[in-house]
């Protein structure tokens, strides 16, 4: 197959938020076609019209937006092979539906629910698994059982029926997965699938996506491992149409795990440990809100970079890649069949590690915002793009900036009172206002002539460096944190520096 003639589609549905592991299926989707110079196809599959839930195709819309991912073709890229949502395209179905009843490969089923349920039941107090399959649908009230006469009639008479797939008995199915080999499934195993519903006039999934890859050409199917049941139907639905010549190349996609390695990760993982499992903040229709991974303060491209590398291995040991890098060097091959183990460590290691390698200025834009919320209006960009570089190697988020950052701002509001005892030792009150009067003879207030003053008075007074350093870091900062003090000094300036040693003298070492 030739390059060009390579077409993948990421298709959700819209019937809730897109969780991360979708955000990934798209992500190998688009990486694959980008590789091999193909399309990117995004189309919408709300044929469960019981299941939709208002919102979420613009909620997938933006999140994969967000991610950076852009299609080639889909519902507001258009195309040659739309329409791209599957509601759109219900007349497609039905005429694909009957002609699977025409040659024989499937029948129309009038039993009603209730029926099936009392089946159900019957199956269950006997310990048996109900299934519609070969062994019982002669019993059933089906086309296979009912004169054509008496099906063409209740047809005619719009009773609710819905068509199934006729299974053939004891026969191996035999598929090959580019990422699991060859796998061979007995259709003894296998139930007689719905396809279509006369209720809605509506496929399911199973038809509509047969239908749908085949009509917009699709080569490869990359999908989550949670299709892979379904692998065996898809496979005889190919070869019930006669399509088995441009059956798409199938790939299952391993699990993303929850933390502990046990079972696929889940939004109640995330409540319960306090990490986002959505791209997007999400408001559900009875007013849950969810939080995002835009909205926990990621960087769409540190999601991205973490996400590619929860099932695939690059060949190395580099861990940190534009999407342009992923581009280049994914290859479907070095995809694992065992699931991925989510860490929420690394996710924050991995936005760490693109906050830092930020440009200063991009920062200092990112931090603005903050800054006017805490109505902190008179910061030159300089100064700022100065100060965001002293401290990004401590924070995993700009939104953790502030607390490293607020007394270059200002002054601290209180001090911890235990803290002030442990540091406040004899001669220290003497020494910090001989020391405010040492600062205000210093005509270049930069920080090597700062430490250069503060070191000659502590030499004189024959203190110990540690203690008085330690003093006056407390005093100027509020705590024993921060960068290099002789910095913050010279940032916030001389007048500001006065102020708080006269301050905290007069607070703490008034003379009894």
């Amino acid at each position: 197959m030739a390059n060009n003639d390579i077409r993948v589609r990421f298709a959700p549905s819209p019937t809730g938020p897109l969780h991360i592991g979708g955000v990934r299926t798209a992500l190998y989707n688009y990486l694959f076609a980008k590789k091999h110079n193909g399309k990117f196809i995004l189309r919408i599959e709300d044929t469960d019209s019981g299941r939709f839930v208002a919102g979420t195709e613009e909620y997938i819309n933006e999140s994969l937006k967000w991610a950076g991912l852009k299609f080639d073709e889909g519902v507001t890229e258009g195309g040659d092979f739309g329409p791209y949502k599957q509601s759109q395209r219900k007349d497609i179905y039905k005429k694909y539906a009957f002609q699977l009843i025409e040659n024989g490969w499937a029948y129309f089923a009038f039993d009603t629910t209730e029926q099936l349920e009392t089946l159900r039941q019957q199956f269950e107090s006997e310990k048996k698994r109900f299934s519609y399959n070969s062994t019982i649908r002669l019993s059933m009230t089906n086309s296979l059982t009912l004169s054509r006469e008496e099906t063409e009639k209740r047809v005619a008479e719009d009773e609710n029926y819905v068509i199934r797939f006729k299974m053939p008995e004891n026969y191996d199915v035999t598929a090959v997965d580019l990422i699991r080999g060859n796998l061979v499934v007995n259709t003894n195993s296998l139930d007689d699938k719905v396809l279509f519903k006369s209720s809605d006039q509506l496929p399911t999934y199973h038809l509509a996506n047969i239908v749908d890859d085949y009509l917009m050409k699709i080569s490869h199917v990359i999908r989550g491992e949670e299709w892979l049941p379904s692998l065996p139907l898809h496979v005889m639905l190919y070869k019930a149409f006669g399509w088995e010549d441009v059956m798409p190349i199938f790939a299952h996609l391993p699990l993303i795990l929850k933390p502990n390695g046990k079972g696929k990760l889940s939004k109640r993982d995330g409540d319960k440990e306090g990490f986002p499992v959505f791209p997007l903040q999400y408001l559900s229709p009875d007013g849950e809100i969810s939080n995002g991974y835009r909205e926990a303060g990621y960087f769409p491209e540190a999601v991205v970079n973490l996400l590619a590398l929860l099932g695939w291995n690059p060949g190395s040991d580099k861990e940190l890649f534009s999407l342009e890098e992923l581009i280049d060097l994914f290859d479907i091959d070095r995809v694992h069949k065992s699931g991925a183990r989510f860490d929420p460590e690394k996710a924050k290691w991995f936005n760490h590690q693109y906050l830092i390698n930020k440009d200063n200025k991009e920062l200092a834009d990112l931090f603005m915002p903050i800054l006017k919320e805490k109505r902190i209006f008179n910061v030159e960009h300089n100064t700022l793009e100065t100060i965001v570089g002293l401290v990004k190697e401590r924070v995993n988020f700009i939104s953790e900036l502030w607390e490293q950052t607020s007394f270059f701002f200002c002054a601290p509001e209180k001090y911890d009172m235990n803290s002030v005892r442990k540091r406040w030792k004899e001669g220290i009150p003497e020494f910090m206002q001989n020391l405010s009067i040492s600062y205000q003879e210093i005509e270049s207030w930069e920080a090597t002539t700062i430490k250069k003053a503060t070191t000659n008075m502590i030499t004189s007074a024959e203190q110990n460096f540690g203690v008085i350093l330690n003093a006056l870091r407390f005093i100027i900062v509020g705590g024993s944190f921060g960068p290099d003090l002789y910095t913050i000094i010279e940032l916030i300036g001389k007048e500001e520096t006065l102020k708080r040693i006269v301050t905290a003298t007069n607070l703490f070492f008034k003379k009894e």
